[in-house]
């Protein structure tokens, strides 16, 4: 593993897949020119609408997004997480809500279906319920090993509360975990961050947070602030409430210090 840096892309994206995949490339553009060597897009970064027209649309979306994410990949020469976008699931009239991971010649490298759905009554009055339009996948996600760009754990928005999927990813060697998210405002301002840092933190890994922000159709506002966190909890980049990037460096030597300074990892006694 080398020192690259890594960009996390915040989104507002609407129930209009071409305006958002124009917005994506103006941002993965941004990210490059940057420096970025590994870019991370958000949840439901292609797509933002009701659960009915993203059903309806779901294959045409589909076929769009991996075919951009993979586009995108070779025409930039680097390695891109397709934060998450719908892909349908024969005879259900559901989709998983998935994310993949291409490498600079545009192949797959990893692909993952969201397991933990946000079935959930916020407090501020509005109601989700994405199992209505989305099947749950059935498997830890998967690490792509990298002998350049670290080990790359992948995860999507909910996961986050589930601390036991990132001990999973920590478990297998994970250097860096992906968590590309449309949080809601509400529960955003209270539990984004600090649910980022303690991920980082727990299990000594850098965090790369993509994520949505602003007002997308009707009531559905989400918080922002995409990150890229270090291994100690310190926040390296946050791209506050706008549409742009967080970008900064990854370091095997940051690493290493951290988990030789703090071994929590080897001292667990409940395994």
């Amino acid at each position: 593993m080398k020192s690259y840096l890594a960009a996390a892309i915040q989104m507002t994206s609407v129930p209009n897949l071409q305006k958002n995949l124009v917005q994506a490339e103006e941002l993965i553009d941004l990210a490059v020119r940057q420096g970025a060597e590994l870019v991370g897009l958000p949840e439901n970064f292609s797509f933002m609408g009701e659960e009915k027209d993203k059903v309806a649309q779901g294959e045409a979306i589909a076929v769009e997004s991996e075919k951009f994410i993979k586009q995108m990949a070779q025409r930039f020469q680097i390695t891109i997480l397709g934060g998450s976008f719908p892909i349908p699931v024969d005879n259900t009239g559901k989709v998983y809500n998935t994310s993949i991971l291409v490498d600079p010649n545009g192949q797959e490298l990893a692909r993952y279906y969201k397991v933990h759905l946000f079935d959930v009554n916020v407090p501020d009055g509005n109601t989700y319920q994405e199992s209505s339009t989305v099947m749950a996948g059935k498997q830890f996600p998967p690490i792509y090993f990298s002998e350049k760009l670290g080990n790359i754990g992948l995860s999507i928005c909910y996961d986050v509360r589930f601390p036991e999927l990132y001990r999973h990813l920590s478990d297998k060697g994970a250097d860096v975990t992906f968590i590309p998210a449309a949080f809601t405002a509400f529960t955003g301002k209270d539990h984004w961050q600090v649910l980022l840092q303690a991920r980082a933190i727990e299990n000594t890994y850098y965090v790369i947070a993509p994520a949505q922000t602003g007002t997308h159709y009707a009531r559905r506002q989400t918080h922002g602030h995409a990150m890229i966190i270090d291994p100690w909890g310190a926040i390296l980049a946050d791209a506050g409430e706008k549409p742009g990037i967080a970008i900064a460096e990854i370091k095997p030597t940051r690493l290493e210090q951290v988990r030789r300074q703090m071994p929590s990892l080897q001292h667990r006694v409940f395994i």
